[in-house]
């Protein structure tokens, strides 16, 4: 049978990869997560305590959840049954709670059951592990990329501690980085692993895998050593982590929106930049810049608005790269604007009254009447044309259904266009009370 060559070393061993070669066989030889894992912290704790509880890891790729798992199951010598849910089903959840079973009528083991990507599971999956987490036949410790607050269901979060894991930072990754150019017995300077570093993006499995890469193109080359230029010429820029359906992609465009209401354009535009950098279409962004324009500066500055279509279509025109600079313009015109969300405020409270109120009649004085019949039934009767009015306005006139109390939804700010809109209206309701209509 013919295997793929590159599984094989020149000796003909199977290649392992660097990442599972250095995988830690203890808790302190992990990098990183010392919220979790330092004296006193949560999971060294549990380790110590002899007793192991169902959890969920939540974090980023490469930063240790599947080597945490396994490194618990080590330390309880628990029997480890690892399940992908990419791959897995009903069938293999039953089957790993056959062998859990076995684990301990036959030899007294505890079990530990491991779901990578858990949240790839549906309900009637997560379900079935329910029963067996609740009796104590297997502790549960399920991986996740992605929030278990949407994607895992309640009842196995409340039979499972959530823990989280955090990107490694540059601090982090150094020894680990160091430690792989070692096993590979290549010299590299503090500029290639800095370098290294940053292209993992906080993914130790992506910086040992550049590790390899490096030494393997260094040992072609015959170079006994790796520096800054070598490490770019052979590593392939990676695209910063971004997932366009999970919860980081969410997290940026949450910072994006808040950078802009918080009128802070140098952050606006980081966030802009990095979604941009991660692979985001930036027809979403446009279409959330659009959105922030309507929301958050309204008619502070209506111009906002304006700003945004423009920037919108010149992308439909343009296109990637060129294109975007005009989104990197309406960023920074939308966090420089003057901000208010009287317009959203209102338009949320008009909606809720709107959605709880009955049915009123459009009051018959603003009825329009095209027909004789119409106007002999009064529609129209009454009414006052604005325009003919002092200052163009018919004070003390309602326009709302019969019956129905003068709301104060729209209350404009004092910032920006607001400002003038706000003393009109002020100047319009004290013609009102003038008025001898006055309700």
């Amino acid at each position: 049978m013919n295997e793929p060559r590159d599984l094989f070393t020149a000796s003909g061993e199977v290649h392992v990869p660097l990442a599972e070669r250095l995988r830690p066989k203890t808790i302190d030889e992990m990098v990183g997560q010392r919220h979790l894992l330092a004296e006193g912290k949560p999971i060294r704790v549990a380790l110590r305590s002899g007793r192991p509880h169902s959890m969920i890891l939540w974090g980023p790729p490469g930063v240790g959840k599947t080597t945490l798992a396994r490194l618990m199951a080590s330390a309880f010598n628990a029997d480890f049954v690892a399940i992908s849910a990419v791959l897995a089903g009903v069938k293999e959840i039953r089957e790993a709670v056959e062998r859990a079973k076995l684990a301990r009528d036959q030899f007294g083991r505890a079990t530990i059951v491991f779901v990578d990507e858990v949240h790839r599971f549906n309900k009637a999956q997560q379900d079935a592990f329910l029963p067996h987490v609740e009796s104590g036949l297997f502790t549960f410790v399920g991986a996740t990329t992605e929030n278990p607050s949407f994607e895992v269901i309640g009842a196995l979060l409340s039979r499972a501690q959530v823990y989280v894991l955090e990107s490694l930072k540059p601090e982090d990754l150094d020894p680990l980085i160091e430690r792989g150019f070692e096993a590979e017995q290549v010299d590299a300077t503090e500029e290639a692993r800095k370098r290294i570093a940053e292209f993992a993006d906080g993914d130790g499995r992506r910086a040992l895998n550049l590790v390899e890469q490096v030494a393997q193109a260094a040992r072609v080359e015959g170079r006994h050593g790796a520096d800054g230029d070598f490490v770019n010429a052979v590593a392939q820029r990676a695209g910063r982590r971004f997932d366009k359906g999970g919860e980081n992609f969410y997290d940026q465009i949450s910072a994006l929106h808040k950078s802009v209401r918080g009128s802070d354009p140098d952050a606006a535009l980081y966030w802009l930049v990095r979604m941009l950098d991660g692979g985001v279409d930036p027809r979403y962004v446009s279409r959330r810049m659009i959105r922030m324009a309507s929301e958050d500066i309204g008619l502070a500055d209506p111009r906002a608005l304006e700003v945004a279509l423009n920037a919108a279509e010149v992308y439909e025109r343009l296109g990637t790269p060129e294109g975007e600079l005009a989104l990197a313009e309406c960023v920074i015109y939308l966090a420089v604007a003057a901000k208010s969300n009287a317009v959203y405020t209102a338009y949320g409270a008009a909606r809720a009254f709107v959605a709880q109120d009955g049915t009123r009649p459009v009051p018959l004085h603003i009825r329009n009447a095209p027909t004789k019949l119409m106007k002999n039934l009064g529609y129209g009767k009454d009414y006052r044309y604005a325009h003919d009015e002092d200052e163009g306005y018919a004070a003390g006139e309602s326009y709302l259904p019969e019956g129905m109390e003068r709301p104060q939804w729209y209350l404009p700010t004092d910032r920006g266009l607001e400002a003038k809109i706000r003393e009109k209206l002020e100047r319009l309701r004290e013609l009102d009370r003038k008025s001898k209509k006055v309700e």
